[in-house]
């Protein structure tokens, strides 16, 4: 099982970044090839992170988050 991707986390890996990047290095696709099973985002998420607003992150992280079923 793998270790949940969480914001806080990644805000502690990357300080002072409002919105950091969920990725943990485990770049691999799930069986579907729809999503990342490291980071959880999808194919689509990925390749737009460098252009989106902190906003958009932000949202991208909230659905990261439901993915893994940890939402709060």
């Amino acid at each position: 099982m793998s270790r949940a991707v969480t914001l806080q986390a990644a805000r502690e890996r990357q300080p002072g970044v409002v919105a950091p990047s969920p990725c943990i290095s485990v770049c691999r696709l799930d069986d579907e090839r729809t999503r990342c099973v490291g980071c959880h985002r999808t194919l689509a998420e990925i390749g737009a992170w460098s252009r989106l607003d902190d906003a958009a992150k932000l949202d991208i992280w909230r659905e990261v988050e439901v993915r893994q079923g940890i939402a709060t």
